[in-house]
């Protein structure tokens, strides 16, 4: 799975940009590398099913995150 480097909107609201997606180097299970673009930033990392998933919120089905734009 090809995933668009950039910016990204979580569910909540908050805005994301997504470097990459990276191996674990156990499993061999991919992982979105991504940092905030609010608050201190850091980077972190989240297996990339998940980030791709869709959940309820407010009694509606919508992507955790959603492409924004090229960064």
């Amino acid at each position: 799975m090809d995933l668009k480097i950039g910016k990204y909107r979580h569910f909540k609201g908050g805005e994301y940009e997504v470097i990459g997606v990276a191996t674990h180097s156990e499993s061999g299970g991919q992982l979105v590398v991504y940092r905030p673009l609010y608050g201190e930033g850091g980077l972190w990392v989240r297996p990339l099913d998940m980030f791709l998933e869709t959940v309820e919120h407010e009694g509606e089905l919508r992507p955790r995150f959603m492409f924004a734009a090229r960064v």
